[in-house]
């Protein structure tokens, strides 16, 4: 009995120790998972990560490019503004240029009107102050032939004499006022 129970415990399964056809059926079962994966998923993480890596890059490069394209444009659009300021500036100083000659040809020609329109009045007047002289002489003639006649008592109506005898008044009178 006693011999029974110890050959009984002896063909018993430990828990602890591994059974020899189970540790090589797993070594089989992870070599053959090794080998799968190595082959078939790890390419497939390889190319998913190549093409990644290249889509980043070109991504990149792309950005560099448009980058220096914008800047190009950027510099080219500066310097048509600076040259569309420089043009707005001439074309400014042209006007005020062109506004302080039309000025100074206005005010020539507001002279020179002014000039004339003096120039006709001086003429103008002169015109008439000796068209009143002319009408003063005939009247102040015909009133001192009047006033002769009376005085002399004779008339004075013979033309030669009536111009004589004004012309000597009228002598008379400027040699009074000279």
């Amino acid at each position: 009995m006693i011999l029974t129970q110890v050959t009984a415990a002896e063909t018993e399964i430990n828990p602890l120790v591994p059974h020899v056809p189970e540790i090589i059926l797993g070594v089989i079962v992870i070599a053959i998972l090794f080998v799968g994966v190595a082959k078939f998923i790890v390419p497939n993480f390889e190319k998913a990560y190549a093409d990644r890596t290249a889509a980043i890059e070109g991504g990149i490069e792309n950005a560099n490019a448009k980058q220096a394209e914008a800047d190009t444009k950027l510099a080219q659009l500066e310097a048509q503004l600076a040259d569309a300021r420089h043009e707005a500036a001439r074309i400014r100083e042209q006007a005020r240029e062109e506004g302080a000659a039309i000025k100074a040809e206005m005010r020539l020609e507001a002279q020179a009107e002014a000039e004339r329109i003096i120039t006709a009045g001086k003429a103008q007047i002169e015109a008439e102050r000796q068209a009143a002289a002319s009408s003063l002489k005939t009247e102040v003639g015909s009133l001192a032939t009047g006033l002769a006649g009376r005085i002399v008592g004779e008339s004075l109506d013979d033309d030669e004499r009536a111009s004589r005898v004004v012309e000597r008044f009228l002598a008379d009178l400027e040699a009074g006022v000279h």
